[in-house]
């Protein structure tokens, strides 16, 4: 089997919320792409419910886009700690920190539910389970306790 880094990582030495490079990888045309560890909660402590991490994902889908060129894809994590950023390029962990940061207070404070994309059963393969209550209050916890661009020390930014 096919060693996965996110495996190998020890998840009791981390220190949520952060953000963390996992890898920049060069395709053979020269295509450069960045994985991205977007960690909301601490692991084994705490998780953020399905539906609201489900609505979150939705929102950063766009919200990502909005403040981070080369956003390929924003996927959330089983274990329901965070998501990968997926990015075409290299990134600095304080750029993507700060566009997770602005995307989360925008979740915490201006979004609607009619800004919610893909919540209806044409455009979501599970749209029943959403929750922007649960979006908000999350986005402003993991706001509150701030969001690093280490994983391992505290760097607020």
């Amino acid at each position: 089997m096919a060693k996965v880094e996110s495996f190998t990582l020890d998840h009791t030495k981390v220190k949520a919320p952060y953000v963390r490079l996992i890898t920049t990888e060069t395709g053979p045309n020269g295509d450069v792409v960045s994985n991205f560890d977007l960690r909301l909660t601490q692991p084994n402590e705490t998780a953020v419910p399905t539906a609201g991490l489900h609505t979150i994902e939705h929102l950063l889908a766009s919200l990502l886009r909005d403040r981070l060129d080369g956003v390929i894809d924003c996927s959330p994590f089983g274990c329901r700690t965070g998501f990968h950023l997926i990015t075409w390029g290299k990134h600095s962990t304080t750029e993507v920190a700060e566009a997770l940061k602005g995307s989360l207070d925008e979740i915490a404070n201006k979004v609607e539910w009619k800004d919610v994309p893909g919540v209806d059963k044409y455009s979501c393969g599970n749209y029943r389970d959403h929750s922007l209550f649960s979006a908000k209050e999350w986005s402003k916890k993991i706001l509150a306790e701030g969001i690093s661009n280490d994983p391992y020390e505290r760097h607020v930014i």
